[in-house]
C-alpha cells in the first residue's frame, strides 16, 4: 500500500486532503516560536544533526540545492556557509515558516540570496532533471503522499544527483525507546504549551514521529521511488536518521 500515512494525523484518522490542511494549520501556529521550541524539546541535539547532517552533503560551490520543507532556512543557511556560491531555493508548504526564514535570512545580510517558493513536495513545480541535491530535513514525516514526494525527488534531481532526507526515527535500544517516549509524550507537550501556547500541535508532531516509516520502510520506499544506491545511518541512537539516494 502506498502512502500508508496519508490518512494518520497523528492518533487521528483524517482524509488526505484534511491531512494538508491541519498540517499547514499545525506549521500557521507554530511559525514563530518554530526555532526556539527546537532547542527547548532537543536540548539543542537538533543544532547538531543538522550540521552533522550538511557535512554529509558535502555542499559544492555551482550546485544547485533544493530544500524542501525547509521554511525557517536552518539547513539552507548552513548549505549556504559552506557553499557560498551555490544555488539554493527554499521551499514550503507553509508561507509563515518561509516569511520566518526570508526575516532571518535579511537578519543575517542575505537580501537575495536564496529563492523561496510555496508549494506541495508531492507536486514540485520545477523541471525534471533541475537540481544536484534535494533536502528535507523534519519534514517528510509531515507530507501527506509521501511516495509522490519520493518520486518528484527523483524527477527533478539532475542524473547524478543526491537525495538527503534528516528525520525523527525508530530507536534501536529498547530502554533508550521507553525513556524517549516518556519524554516525549510527556514533557514535549507540555513544553509546547507553556512556551507556544499550544499543547495540540506539539502532541501532533509527537504522535507523528511515531507514525513515521521504519528506517528500512523508507530506504525501501526511496528504492521504489526510482531512488538508486540508498542507505541510511542513525543519530542518537536511531532518535533521527540520515537517509541518501542517488539519480543514476
Amino acid at each position: 500500500m502506498q502512502n500508508p500515512e496519508s490518512t494518520q494525523f497523528g492518533e487521528r484518522q483524517v482524509t488526505p486532503e484534511e491531512k494538508t490542511g491541519l498540517v499547514r494549520g499545525v506549521f500557521d501556529s507554530v511559525a514563530e516560536n518554530y526555532d526556539i521550541m527546537n532547542d527547548l524539546m532537543s536540548g539543542g541535539l537538533h543544532r547538531l544533526w543538522k550540521d552533522t547532517f550538511v557535512r554529509r552533503i558535502r555542499p559544492k560551490p555551482g550546485q544547485r540545492f533544493l530544500d524542501v520543507a525547509g521554511g525557517t532556512g536552518d539547513i539552507a543557511f548552513r548549505i549556504k556557509k559552506k557553499a557560498p556560491e551555490s544555488d539554493i531555493t527554499v521551499f514550503d508548504l507553509n508561507p509563515n515558516m518561509l516569511e520566518v526564514g526570508r526575516d532571518r535570512a535579511i537578519d543575517r545580510g542575505w537580501l537575495s540570496d536564496f529563492e523561496w517558493v510555496t508549494g506541495n513536495a508531492a507536486n514540485l513545480p520545477f523541471e525534471d532533471n533541475s537540481f544536484d541535491v534535494y533536502t528535507i530535513a523534519f519534514g517528510l514525516r509531515n507530507v501527506t503522499l509521501i511516495d509522490e514526494a519520493l518520486r518528484e525527488a527523483a524527477r527533478v534531481l539532475k542524473p547524478g544527483g543526491r537525495f538527503f532526507c534528516l528525520e525523527f526515527s525508530h530507536v534501536r535500544d529498547p530502554l533508550l525507546a521507553k525513556a524517549y517516549d516518556l519524554y516525549s509524550y510527556n514533557v514535549i507537550p507540555r513544553i509546547g504549551a507553556a512556551v507556544a501556547k499550544d499543547k495540540d500541535s506539539y502532541q501532533y508532531l509527537v504522535e507523528s514521529i511515531r507514525k513515521f516509516p521504519t528506517q528500512e520502510n523508507l530506504q525501501a520506499r526511496m528504492e521504489s521511488a526510482g531512488l538508486k544506491n540508498c542507505s541510511f545511518s542513525n543519530l542518537s541512537g536511531g532518535i533521527v536518521a540520515i537517509h541518501h539516494g542517488a539519480k543514476l
